[in-house]
Formats: structure tokens, sequence, C-alpha cells
């Protein structure tokens, strides 16, 4: 399957699974309250929270699988590979799963700030939403086979269908049963469980085949010795991508009342969208790039990389500029609640402007993940998270929301401006100012002028449908100065004019 035809069937899937978790974010408001919405958004949380225990081993076994299919590894090692995780995967899940079972009352409690739900409902919840996290977490194991297979068509499809399950299969079922947080959940644990055991299936046809009689798997976790070092430095940089990522969430899930809680997951999870525009792309390249490097065709990979990092800036960045400029009509053209669109609009610009930095941010790590070689992610996640995650606390615990906004997007600039620049001078001198200016800067510098221009001459909106308006005409003047500017959009949509012309 082509580089291409994986990048396109993964923003497909991401696009719409996007979309569909954001656009029904209101229904779950009107029809389960916000206080309950406030409970899902916790839901999220643990998920998140939950993905400390991966101890680096999905990007090991999707690392693994480009390097089998490359010839870097035998059919038997990779297949001990794979039963080593999977007992591994399966321990963790079982003990994690159980121990936020146990602490289900105690999150109720003492940790939750809630006034219309009831106490028993809410412990019910915690403790179905254990199960369902630690179900869920099962499926990176087989993720990780299926995207190292590069056979992410597939996988984007399967994620279509789930997302749809998810999102909308719950309000069928609701409408038969009733709008309760019992409901709810109980649904999301039967759809995780059917999940796990279709990718768990799907991950076994993916499977080399060996001589049964010749070659044995066992059970032993020395196979997964070699990958180790690899497997640890994952461990920590993901365990530190968390703690920077959700501790304001985690701090604010107790110091706001669950309501006020709902509506700030609301504002996050819309400037979460533009993070998840970059994880198509990184599903699709990271392989890709991996399999290059293992060939040694290293210009072949810096191209690669080239192109991911502005194909990132021109769909991210057109999106974070117009969400930036036009954060209260998308709100109110979305919910039609003017209350919601003014407390939860300077949130969301501030997060959506911190993500933004971020994805970018995040480009060096897949170069040292091809590389092998993870040593200065791994120094820079160390200082970005004792920087960060105190100054964090702080903003959130005295300033709210908003306060943990400001520090959200303050520190991933500088991480931005400063650290980016070393680590490619460590790992491939002469690299960084050419990507920095091509890939980025000479792409979303003109697009935000574009947007401020434009943000400063549209009228005044006063109907859903004008808002709509504004947001539309913020968006698509953008994202088309994006491409203009975009060297790489240039080239390709000149070649094909060209070529129309010609034909």
């Amino acid at each position: 399957m082509s580089l291409k035809k994986n990048i396109i069937a993964n923003y497909v899937s991401q696009i719409y699974v996007t979309a569909i978790g954001i656009l029904i974010l209101p229904y779950y408001i009107e029809y389960m309250g916000a206080e309950a919405y406030g409970l899902v958004g916790f839901f999220v949380l643990l998920q998140a929270w939950f993905n400390l225990l991966d101890l680096g081993l999905t990007p090991t076994i999707s690392r693994e699988t480009a390097r089998f299919k490359s010839g870097a590894t035998t059919p038997l090692g990779f297949r001990q590979i794979y039963r080593a995780l999977n007992v591994i995967f399966f321990i963790i899940a079982l003990v994690g799963g159980l121990f936020l079972y146990l602490l289900s009352e105690l999150v109720a409690k003492k940790w939750l700030n809630f006034d219309s739900l009831d106490t028993d409902s809410v412990i019910f919840s915690v403790k179905i939403m254990a199960l369902t996290v630690a179900c869920r977490w099962l499926c990176g194991l087989y993720r990780g086979v299926i995207t190292g297979s590069e056979n992410l068509v597939w996988l984007s499809y399967f994620n279509i269908v789930m997302a749809t399950l998810r999102a909308l299969g719950v309000f069928v079922v609701m409408f038969k049963f009733g709008f309760t947080i019992f409901i709810f959940f109980v649904y999301q644990l039967i759809i995780a469980f059917v999940e796990t055991l279709i990718l768990f299936n799907k991950s076994r046809t993916l499977l080399p085949s060996i001589n049964s009689n010749l070659e044995v798997i066992g059970w032993s976790l020395k196979p997964l010795l070699p990958v180790l070092k690899f497997s640890m430095t994952i461990a920590f940089t993901a365990s530190i991508w968390v703690l920077v990522t959700q501790t304001d969430k985690l701090v604010l899930s107790n110091v706001l009342p669950l309501a006020e809680y709902g509506y700030f997951t609301l504002a996050v999870l819309v400037a979460g969208g533009i993070m998840i525009i970059s994880g198509p792309i990184s599903n699709a390249v990271l392989p890709r790039m991996t399999s290059l490097f293992a060939q040694n065709k290293n210009i072949e990979m810096l191209n690669v990389y080239h192109n991911a990092t502005q194909l990132v800036a021109i769909i991210g960045g057109a999106a974070a500029i117009t969400i930036f400029f036009s954060a209260e009509s998308l709100l109110f053209a979305w919910t039609g609640d003017k209350h919601l669109s003014e407390a939860v609009a300077p949130i969301l610009r501030l997060y959506v402007i911190g993500n933004s930095f971020l994805i970018i941010t995040s480009f060096p790590y897949y170069l040292q993940y091809a590389k092998g070689n993870l040593k200065y992610h791994l120094y820079g996640n160390f200082i970005f998270a004792g920087i960060l995650i105190p100054a964090i606390v702080l903003a959130a615990k005295y300033y709210g929301a908003v306060g943990a906004g400001y520090t959200w997007v303050i520190i991933n600039f500088l991480f931005l401006t400063f650290w980016v620049g070393f680590i490619h001078y460590k790992i491939e001198p002469g690299l960084h100012l050419k990507w920095l200016f091509n890939n980025v800067i000479f792409v979303c510098i003109p697009a935000v002028c574009v947007g401020y221009i434009i943000h400063y001459i549209l009228f005044e909106p006063v109907t859903r449908l004008d808002n709509f308006y504004v947001v539309i005409s913020t968006g698509i003047p953008v994202f088309l100065t994006s491409l203009f500017f975009s060297p790489i959009a240039r080239k390709v949509l000149g070649e094909k004019y060209f070529n129309k012309v010609m034909s």
C-alpha cells in the first residue's frame, strides 16, 4: 500500500472520528446534562492516564513489525516478540483495570465534585470506566501490528465503524432505555470488548507463518531484551507526554465542579482536533521512515520528513488559525448556546494555539524514532516536563482553566523555539533552518495575516447561520493561503495543472 493512500485513508478516518466525536458533544450535554458530560470527560482523562502503563510497548511492536517487513527481523523472532508483548499487555490490563476498579468509590466521593448526580450511580460508572479503559488499552498492541504492517486502509475503515457505534450507536440505545450514565457506560464497555476481539483477530492474520515442527515460539520474555532500551526510552517519553498533556485536566477535574469541568473538556476536545490532525501522518510516516533508514536510504527518508511536516503545517496550521480567529462563532454555530460559547472560547483559543506549536515540535521525534535513537527526545521531554508540570499545576489551581491555557501556550512556544533546533543540530546538522522556514514559517505566517484581516472586516454575527458563515469565510481563505505559500503544494498542483493543459 502506497504512503499516499495510507495518509489519505488515515486522514479520512481521523477527520470522521474527530468530527463525529466533536459534533455529538452538545447532544450529550443537552440530553444527559452538563454534570453527566463532565463524567464523560473524566472517562476520557482516565484513558489517557492509563496509557502510562504502556511502557513503550505499542510503538515497539509497530517498529518491529515495520522492521520485519523490511527484512531486518526473522519471522520467528517477530512472533516471539509478539507473544511476549501479548503476555505483558494482558497482565498490565488486568492489574491496572482492577486497581482503578477498587479505587472507584474513593474517586467518586473524594475527588469528583457533583451535585445532581446520584453517588451510587457515579461509583458504578467509575467501575465500568475501569473495565472499559483496560479493554481499550489492550487494543494498542493489535493496532501497533496493523500500523507497522502499513495495513492502514483497513484500520481506517474499522476506526470509522467503531467511532460511529460509540458516538451515534449509544444514542440509539439511550433513546430506547433512557439517557442515564448507567446506560452510557455499560454500552461503551460492550463496544470496547467487541473492538478488542476484532483487532486481535486482524492482527493474527498479519503474523508471519513459521514451521511449528522446527521453530518454537515459546513463552519467554527474553526476545524483548534487544529492544528493551528502545522500549524503555519510548516508555519514559510516553509517560512524560501523558504528564504534560493531562496534568492540567487531572488537577481541574478536582478543582472545578463537574458541570464546569464538562465545559472545559469540551474546549480541550475541540482544540485536540488540531493534535489529531498529525496522527494519520505520523501513523503512515513512522513505519515508512523506519523502513527507509533500515535500507540506508537517508535522502528519501528526509524527503518524507520534509513533506510530512509541510502537510501538517498546511492542514493543522490552517485549522488552528481559523479556530483562533473564530472560536466564539464556531462554538455558537455548533451549540446555539451563547453562554457556553462565551465561557469556552477563551480556553479554546489558548489550547488550540498551544497544540499547534506542539504538533510541529513532535516532528524531531519521528526522525529520532526512525533512527532508533531517542536520547535527545528523552532529555528534552525531561526538561519540558520539569518546567511545565509544576507551572501548570500552580496555574490551574490558582487561575483555573485560562491560567492553565496561557501556561500551555508559552511553554510549548519556548520548546519549539529553542529545543527543536538543538535536536536537529545534533542528529541532522544543516537541516533545521531549511526545515523550519520552508515547511512551517513560510506556510503559516501569511495564513495568520489573512486570518487577522478577515477577523476585523467581517460583520458582527447574530444567528447561528451568521456565525457558521464567519467560520467558513475565515477558514477557506486561510487554507488557500497556506496552500499557495507551500512549496510542495505549489509543485504538486502546478504539475497537475500543466499535465491537464498539455493532455
